[in-house]
């Protein structure tokens, strides 16, 4: 009946049901009290219309029980409202540990997404069936808005800064990708779409690019072409801290503030260096404001996410104790000196 016109689009991700379920009973709540309320007021104005000029009516001085009701069972519905769309906000923008990132850029007009193996692709996204997706997201320019209906997902890209969605795809197809935010003139053009594919598809797409370079080692390439290396050689009297195992880790600021080394972080630390200082280190970074595109702080990024932990360090050998020397007493019958141990050959004097 609703091929051609649907009330809801299509679920197809793994959050779609409950977000759906969370509209119809809200969508349920308001049909209820809006039919209640309209039998009230059509049965109380013919109820009590006034028939006689002369009528008046009874006067009533308040009802405790009435007020309780129409104050607690509202209360009531709003607290169940609010738990249940807390809880379920609260599972969409915490993505699983093992999703798999794609960075995504957003330019007027256009989408512009980048694998971790180094895929590319504009105004196209094409992900596996069954695996969680971790978008991170920034703009080269004004705000817009990463919206696919059919998985229920809407998240604001904003210029300078992260933003982060995730996604669990259930069905393989093809889904709309829109730009929800008015972004300039052609903001209707800035559609595209979602390829949702089973997962040997999609890693037989992903090997299709031959010349793909992984976004780690481009990083890499743009760290060195750089010179970050000169100061951040993670050696003892660098210049810089180490960015081995930085990725996720509790930073210690110059003014006593404790920061997560994210992808906020990061970004901030390349393009503003000035703005959290890392405590024992000099001010002395140049900032790459301008310098470097979206693309390569997404690289610089990926690079600093692939150092992973830094490696443990080497033990020294324990020293071994000294055996200490045999103690030795004076013998008060011959005034020999002996060694405490009969079995020791000890040097003997008168």
């Amino acid at each position: 009946m609703f091929d051609n016109f649907p009330l809801f689009p299509q679920q197809a991700s793994t959050v779609a049901s409950q977000v759906d379920a969370l509209y119809y009973f809200l969508i349920a709540i308001s049909v209820f009290f809006g039919l209640l309320i309209a039998l009230a007021v059509i049965s109380f104005g013919i109820k009590f219309r006034r028939r006689e000029g002369n009528e008046r009516s009874t006067e009533i001085h308040g009802s405790l029980a009435l007020e309780l009701i129409w104050t607690l069972i509202p209360f009531g519905l709003a607290m169940v409202i609010f738990a249940w769309s807390a809880n379920l906000y609260l599972h969409i923008i915490r993505p699983p540990d093992n999703a798999m990132p794609i960075f995504v850029v957003g330019k007027q007009w256009m989408w512009k997404l980048q694998h971790l193996e180094g895929r590319r692709e504009i105004n196209e996204l094409h992900v596996p069936v069954g695996r969680p997706v971790k978008l991170i997201m920034t703009s080269e320019d004004v705000i817009h808005s990463f919206f696919v209906p059919a998985f229920r997902i809407k998240q604001d890209v904003v210029p300078g800064r992260y933003t982060t969605a995730w996604f669990e795809a259930s069905k393989v197809g093809t889904y709309h990708l829109f730009c929800a935010e008015y972004c300039g003139t052609e903001h209707s053009g800035m559609i595209g779409r979602v390829v949702v594919m089973e997962p040997t598809d999609y890693q037989n797409w992903l090997a299709g690019d031959a010349g793909r370079v992984p976004l780690a080692e481009a990083g890499e390439a743009l760290f060195t072409q750089l010179g970050c290396a000169s100061c951040h050689a993670g050696e003892s009297g660098s210049r810089g801290p180490t960015l081995i195992g930085l990725f996720g880790k509790r930073v210690q600021l110059a003014d006593g503030q404790n920061v997560v080394a994210d992808e906020t972080y990061l970004r901030e630390s390349i393009v503003k260096p000035q703005a959290k200082l890392v405590a024992g280190y000099q001010p002395i970074m140049p900032t790459f404001q301008g310098l470097v595109s979206e693309e390569g702080l997404l690289q610089l990024i990926a690079y600093i996410q692939s150092l992973g932990d830094a490696p443990s360090a080497v033990r020294p050998e324990p020293t071994p104790t000294p055996t200490p020397a045999p103690e030795v007493v004076e013998d008060g019958a011959d005034g020999q000196v002996h060694g405490e141990d009969d079995g020791d050959d000890a040097a003997h004097g008168s």
